[in-house]
Parts: structure tokens; sequence; C-alpha cells
């Protein structure tokens, strides 16, 4: 496990920006269960995180499960730039330390439903928070659909939750081999899944009242919407289509 070590300020308060993204053509409604997301956060330059990144490859064969693989940028100073890195998800993993009150980040770590933070290449404990997680009561009931080039989130309120939340869209590629030739994993061609090449926030939403909204989409890769109490914190709801 490698860390990096910093300070943080007070945890961030939203984690995003409102954009327009490029999502699925696909013309058919689908309906979607409520599986737990677990976010890997990892770097081609770290040498033990290989077998945290062939875990999520294992993870992402499960439809009770949203694996996301995060790369972040900081440990690209020591011989390899990671080509999937992105300060981005370098920020979203600082924001996860501060809301938890801890000083460092570290690769690989495994953050499940936004709220557990374990080390990624400890299948054990993760699976055991996935079972608890999948287990737990419905918060929000959220189904997504796609006609022609338009993306529907509907959403509402099961249980009580802090509001506003956040609604999130996710785009990942589901699997690239990478060669590489330097740093501490030179030498040596790793497969990567579910790896994360946008993630962008939607809207807030109070809870109110049941959330109905669309945006334009393109494009052929999954996507994944995720519905998070800020911090980030707990995720009440994800849903994906691909």
């Amino acid at each position: 496990m490698r860390r990096l070590v910093t300070k943080f300020a007070a945890a961030l308060a939203v984690w995003g920006s409102v954009t327009t993204v490029a999502l699925p053509t696909a013309a058919a409604a689908q309906s979607v269960d409520r599986p737990v997301v677990v976010e890997l956060y990892t770097s081609q330059g770290c040498s033990s995180c290989p077998p945290a990144d062939a875990f999520l490859g294992e993870l992402a064969k499960r439809d009770d499960v949203i694996p996301l693989a995060l790369h972040v940028d900081y440990w690209d100073y020591i011989g390899w730039k990671d080509k999937f890195a992105s300060p981005q998800h370098t920020e979203r993993q600082k924001a996860y330390a501060s809301a938890a009150g801890r000083r460092s980040i570290y690769t690989p770590q495994m953050i499940v439903q936004g709220q557990e933070h374990v080390v990624g290449n400890h299948p054990k404990n993760v699976n055991a928070l996935i079972e608890r997680h999948g287990a737990a009561e419905v918060t929000v009931d959220l189904q997504l659909s796609i006609t022609g080039n338009q993306l529907q989130v509907t959403a509402s309120k099961v249980a009580r939750a802090k509001t506003p939340v956040l609604v999130q869209l996710v785009r990942y590629m589901p699997r690239k081999s990478v060669q590489i030739r330097s740093g501490e994993n030179a030498g040596r061609t790793i497969t990567y899944a579910n790896i994360v090449t946008d993630w962008q926030l939607l809207d807030e939403w109070n809870m109110r009242r049941p959330l109905d909204l669309s945006t334009k989409v393109s494009g052929e890769d999954p996507l994944v919407v995720i519905v998070q109490e800020r911090g980030p914190g707990r995720i009440l709801a994800a849903a994906r289509l691909r």
C-alpha cells in the first residue's frame, strides 16, 4: 500500500460541476436493480495496486455491484504517468478523507457505498461490506431510461436522508490493457476494468418532491447515475445502463 501524507481543509460541500456529457445511444428503456457502489482509487505507477485492479475486474462481472476505477495522478512523478489518471479523481479521494477526518490518502483504496474505507487488495473485507450494504434498507428509488438521445432520471424518497443530495452522472470504459514501460510496474501488461472517464454533477435534489430530469446524451460507454449525500458521503442509490 502506498500512502500520500497531506493535510486537508474542511470537507468539500459539493464535488463536481454541471455539464452536458456524452452517454449511450441505446433507445430502449431499462429497469435497474439497487447495486452497491465500490470506488477503487488506484494508479498504474503503484506496485501495490495490480491485485486490487484484478479484484475490481472480478467485481465487474457481478450485477449486484457497480465497481468504478478512479485513477489518481499523485504517483505520476515516480516514473510512469498513468494514462487514465485525473486530478478530479485525486480531489474526490481527498474530499472523502477530509469528510472522514483523515490526514492522508493512499492507493489502492476502496470506498464502499460512499461510507466504508478499506484497503483495496483485501477482497474478504470488501465482499463483507458489499453484502452488508446490499441488505440495507432502500432510501431512494432510482430509475433510468433512454429514448433516442435523451437520458431520463426519476427518483423518489423512500426513507429519511440528509438534504440536499447530489445527482451525479458517471461514464466508464469497461476494459483496457496497458503496457507499462517504466516506474514500479515496468514491464507489466495490466488489464483495467470500469475505468472512470467522466464524473459530473447533474443536479442538487432537495427530496421534497420526486426527481424527474433529462439530459441530452450520446456515445457508447456505459453510464451510472449516483445519488449521494454531500461531503462526499453516503450513497443512497445508484443505477446503471450499459
